[in-house]
């Protein structure tokens, strides 16, 4: 035999071995775009629900920013700022005569805003909003002074001071002014600081209840099935499209991870119910997947009215006894569009709808109006929704 045949054959069954890989390496790259997609989605139940009485809670107070470039609160604008000043240098020892004008031009006072995170304890800090109440024009610069946080019980939970952080800029002379995003808001990053903890006995009782961040009785199921099947029959069960009910383990001490491990267990999701959502501020549509078309025509037209002004000038003979009088003519034309009905074939794709939504060629603020009156004809299935 020959020995070139010899070698020269593994070669080729390599280049053969090669070009199948090649091919079924395409194969399976290019499956994604051929091969069905279930419809339902998957998730974690941390994802879908939350543990009830587990929240956050809002805190506010009042308080003033210093140290301003002459951007503050006028006085007499805003006459809540000097009062607001004398009481804290009271406070401090400082006695302001009476009868005394205060011209303040680098305080400005403001709300503060907060949100306290469940089981946030004492020394802990937390983000604070800061916005002028008053008349000040910038808060640029300013430094928040030592500002009570409460909550809606009349509690002080925080306090908040710092250096505010603003997000936008601005400059003015001669009358021009030119402002860029929002210079009477700001931000303290780690600004407040706890004093106060909420008591939280979500994980005290027997049992306790997870809250579905939507109502929908097929994901309450889901989880309560997904909970029975990694912790035992019986452990949890669906109340209602809202609620499921967990029973407890008896030990404490175990209550936090069988709580780590329910979270983090995967549940499926159905699709979701048909849905448009329309603003009618900005004209914006937005369409879930579950959104279907029955056949249907469609005809959209516009009417246009123009009105035209156009002076006259009426000018009297030689040596007439007159004067010039100028007079105007209004000419008005109304005109409609002539667009044929559109037939819209029955779509149950969102791609299709889409396409069939296009055809038409209205604009956003037209599809307002088509949309609410495909479903009232009983075309568009879908819940409506404008906001």
């Amino acid at each position: 035999m020959n020995p070139l045949l010899q070698t020269s054959a593994p070669a080729d069954v390599v280049e053969r071995l090669m070009r199948r890989i090649v091919w079924l390496a395409f194969v399976l790259a290019s499956a994604a775009l051929w091969w069905p997609v279930d419809a339902s989605a998957s998730a974690r139940i941390k994802e879908v629900a939350s543990v009830a009485g587990v929240r956050s809670n809002q805190l506010t107070g009042y308080g003033l920013v210093v140290g301003l470039d002459g951007t503050g609160d006028q006085t007499t604008a805003a006459p809540f700022t000097t009062q607001s000043l004398i009481s804290m240098l009271q406070q401090l020892g400082v006695t302001i005569p009476p009868g005394t004008n205060l011209q303040l031009r680098n305080v400005a006072a403001v709300m503060v805003t907060a949100v306290l995170p469940p089981y946030a304890m004492p020394g802990q800090v937390v983000d604070v909003n800061v916005s002028s109440i008053g008349n000040s024009k910038s808060l640029r610069g300013g430094t928040l002074v030592s500002t009570p946080l409460k909550g809606v019980d009349g509690q002080i939970y925080a306090l908040a001071q710092g250096n505010l952080v603003i997000g936008g800029a601005g400059a003015a002379a001669n009358g021009s002014k030119v402002v860029v995003n929002q210079l009477s808001s700001g931000r303290v990053p780690a600004g407040a600081m706890v004093e106060r903890a909420v008591p939280n006995s979500a994980l005290q009782g027997d049992t306790l209840q997870l809250a579905m961040n939507n109502t929908d009785y097929q994901t309450a199921r889901s989880v309560a099935q997904a909970i029975n099947q990694s912790k035992g029959p019986g452990t949890a069960v669906a109340v209602d499209a809202r609620m499921v009910r967990v029973w407890m383990p008896a030990e404490t001490e175990q209550r936090v991870a069988f709580m780590a491990d329910i979270e983090n267990l995967p549940v499926t999701l159905a699709k979701p119910a048909a849905k448009v959502i329309l603003n009618a501020r900005t004209g914006s549509v937005v369409l879930n997947e579950s959104v279907t078309l029955g056949a249907c025509a469609v005809a959209h037209g516009n009417l246009a009215v123009t009105i035209s002004t156009t002076p006259t000038v009426s000018q009297p003979g030689p040596l007439a006894n007159g004067r010039t009088v100028v007079t105007e003519q209004s000419d008005i034309s109304i005109s409609a569009g002539s667009k044929a009905m559109l037939e819209m074939p029955a779509g149950v794709r969102l791609a299709d709808v889409v396409k069939a939504l296009n055809a038409m060629g209205a604009t956003p603020q037209d599809l307002l109006v088509i949309l609410q009156a495909m479903k009232s004809a009983g075309a568009l299935h879908a819940e409506i929704e404008v906001i």
